[in-house]
């Protein structure tokens, strides 16, 4: 059974069996923008959205930036799929266009917060997206064992006028991992202000 949360909302990561959740994956899936031109033909513009995850100590400070420029973490517990530079052109294929996943049984000791946040490379407000939705599931790339928190981005209101977003942070209290579903959209442009933006106001 699916954890849908709500924004704000806060999980353990400890099943009911008492394991300890091992993986997680933020998959990310949008599309390109449809455009209309003079003569009433349609041409597809393309949209890079780019996820990232930001791993920080105690004190929160940054250690480690995992995005389309950095693919794998110093301890090679955060992977991320590549940069897709368009999004879907020809509709929604129900795929994710980039995936991060995140084994915590490889994770740095140290490392006490990993943030995941969202950026629209080249500027496009996530209102003018025509599909753009975001999951946060235990599993692989291949497979969705349940998910944790889904966010649509580009039919929620609070999100138009914004190019990037919090997507959420998990957090180590006492040797255990939980999770907070943030989804929240910032007044950020670029990927360092975002990770600022976390912080200041979400760690």
């Amino acid at each position: 059974m699916a954890i849908n949360l709500q924004k704000g909302q806060r999980i353990s990561l400890e099943k009911n069996n008492g394991a300890k959740l091992q993986s997680i994956c933020v998959g990310i899936n949008w599309g390109a923008i449809e455009k209309k031109n003079l003569f009433g033909s349609k041409t597809k513009e393309a949209v890079d959205l780019d996820g990232s995850c930001a791993l920080f100590n105690e004190q929160k400070q940054v250690l480690d930036v995992v995005y389309f420029g950095n693919l794998v973490s110093k301890d090679n517990a955060v992977k991320h799929s590549g940069d897709d530079l368009t999004g879907d052109m020809n509709g929604d294929d129900g795929l994710d266009n980039e995936v991060i996943t995140l084994d915590f049984s490889r994770l740095n000791p140290s490392i006490n917060y990993v943030a995941f946040v969202l950026n629209s490379f080249r500027g496009h407000d996530f209102g003018t997206i025509p599909f753009a939705s975001i999951r946060i599931y235990e599993g692989t790339p291949s497979r969705v064992a349940e998910v944790f928190a889904k966010y649509d981005i580009a039919h929620e209101a609070n999100f138009a006028g914004h190019v990037s977003m919090v997507m959420g942070v998990f957090y180590k209290r006492n040797g255990e991992w939980k999770f907070n579903a943030i989804g929240e959209p910032t007044k950020d442009r670029k990927l360092e202000e975002t990770i600022d933006t976390v912080t200041k106001n979400y760690l």
